[in-house]
Order: structure tokens, then sequence, then C-alpha cells
């Protein structure tokens, strides 16, 4: 009996217990409630699980109730925030416990709060996404949401998005000046160039954009970052991060886009992965340090961004 109980024990998922509800829990945050892991999944954030609460949460997004995840150190107050905006559209790309736990989980390790939405209408949420159209408010409203949790600073909040996520946090920058600095990995910033090279890209567009067969270009455009990047909050530094054997999002488009942002005199870096692909699995340990460097100068630490202009020796 005690060798069966045992093993039904690992059998069952490991639950992660979610900050205290009464700290976190008001009118922006809806609900709150654990994330749950297989034991090899537990096995594998235990470690960050031990300084981390790691909870599903749902949040206000006007009328919307949106569905998300929020990662809070267990110990600190006053504390930076990251917002991350995923990838993928609808279930596809969706964040799951899993990676709430060691992608979001990590990043807070770092002494952030991290908030993500899954954006609305998924995984049980309200409305219906529109891959960079009204669901860009289901990012913005994730500013007030860490507002209203007791431990963090909201005068230091940064952005980090992949993939879609480049270019929900493109759209999101482009609407407000509260972000001190953003990450993009391999992200979408020419539509059009994508539906170029991927026509099984127009399925999408066509379930998810509003009119978009009457209105393709504009509404392609309207998504597209490198075509605008004056619209970007002046002073947010951006990292790009991109891999030079992406076959979903060619890597030109980190490129064209740094031009872009070149000739705008806004203040980016642009990093190459040779030979790595749409996820820089293969340089996860160097992805990881630019990452958290480049949070800690600009979002901790509030560093100013070196002069623009020529100038030198």
């Amino acid at each position: 009996m005690k060798a069966g109980a045992a093993l039904l024990g690992a059998l069952l998922p490991l639950v992660s217990a979610p900050p205290d509800p009464s700290e976190v829990r008001n009118d922006r945050v809806v609900s709150i409630s654990p994330i749950r892991l297989s034991d090899k999944s537990a096995a594998a954030a235990a470690e960050i699980l031990q300084g981390v609460a790691v909870s599903s949460i749902t949040y206000a997004s006007g009328p919307l109730h949106v569905k998300g995840y929020l990662a809070v150190p267990k110990q600190g107050e006053h504390l930076p925030a990251v917002i991350f905006n995923r990838g993928g559209n609808r279930e596809f790309g969706a964040i799951t416990d899993e990676q709430a736990a060691l992608r979001l989980g990590g990043i807070a390790r770092w002494g952030y709060v991290v908030a993500a939405s899954q954006y609305r209408g998924v995984q049980g949420g309200d409305g219906k996404e529109e891959f960079g159209g009204a669901e860009v408010d289901d990012v913005l409203n994730l500013i007030p949401l860490l507002e209203s949790i007791p431990k963090v600073d909201a005068t230091r909040i940064g952005m980090f998005g992949w993939s879609r996520g480049g270019m929900m946090t493109y759209l999101a920058l482009a609407r407000t000046d509260r972000i001190a600095a953003a990450i993009v990995g391999s992200g979408v910033t020419d539509l059009p160039d994508m539906l170029a090279r991927r026509p099984e890209m127009e399925d999408v567009f066509q379930a998810l954009v509003p009119g978009y067969p009457g209105n393709r270009d504009e509404s392609l455009n309207a998504r597209s970052a490198v075509r605008w990047p004056e619209k970007l909050a002046k002073k947010t530094p951006i990292l790009i991060l991109a891999g030079t054997a992406d076959w979903r999002v060619n890597p030109k488009q980190a490129l064209d886009m740094a031009a872009a942002l070149l000739a705008a005199k806004h203040p980016f870096r642009l990093v190459m992965f040779e030979g790595g692909e749409h996820g820089l699995t293969e340089h996860r340990a160097e992805v990881d340090r630019l990452t958290r460097d480049w949070l800690d100068r600009y979002v901790r630490d509030r560093q100013p961004w070196p002069g623009l202009e020529p100038h030198g020796d």
C-alpha cells in the first residue's frame, strides 16, 4: 500500500503555490490560481520555484477578462518589472504552466516581477484576438496591473517579446512611453515580407485580422514596425536578437528594422546569432546573459543611453 501510495503521489501533478492572493488580487487581478506541473517539470523548475511564486491569473483588460501569468520573487520590495509578450496566435504558442515556471520564473529570479498575457480569446479568456489589433490593449493593461501590486516599482518596467510577441512589443511602444527598455527576439517587423516568404500565413491573417480582404495592405503595414519606426517611444532602447538560420521570421527583418531605427536615431542594439534558429535554443545561455544585462542596465538601474549623434576622437 505504501509503495502504491508513493507511486500515485509521484504521478499526480505538482502544484506551485501562487503569491499571497491578498497581496496581488484587486480590481486588476481578478483571480489567481496555482500552476500545475508534472514531476519532470517540477524537478526542472525546482530551484526557480524556491524563490519565485508563479501563478495563473485572470486580469481586467477594459471590459474583458483575459488570461495570463504572474511571476513574483518571494523576497524583495520596490522591484522592477517585465511584461513578457508571447508568440504564436490563438492556442498555438500559448504559454503553458511549464513555460511560465521556467521562462517567466527564470526572469523573475533575476529580481523582476513578471506579467504575461495569453491575449484575449485564448485559454478561455474573453474576446477574440486580432493578431496585433485590439489585443495590444491586453499588453498595455498589464502596466496598471503591475502598478496595483505593492511589490512593484512601476517607474521601472521593461518589455520582452518573442516572434509575434516582438510585433506586439513594437505596437505597444508606439502607444506608450512607460517602458524603460525593450527586448525583441526573432521579432516580426514586416508582415508583407512574411506573407511573401510564407504564403500559408494568409490563413492566419484572414482568420484574425478584422476586414482583412478589403484592407490587406493597410492592415499588414499597420502591424509592421519597420514601416513606422518614428512612432516608437523615443527614449526606450531596444535590444534586437535574431538567428541567421530562422525560417519562421526571416533574419533580414531584424536587419531592416535595425536600419530603420538607425535612420530614425532610435537607441538600439542588434545581435545576430550565427546559425541560430527561431528560438535561439543553441544560444540560450548567451541570450539569457544579454537579456539580463539589458534589463539590469536600462530597467533596474535606469542608466542613460549614450549620445546618438556622431562623436568621439
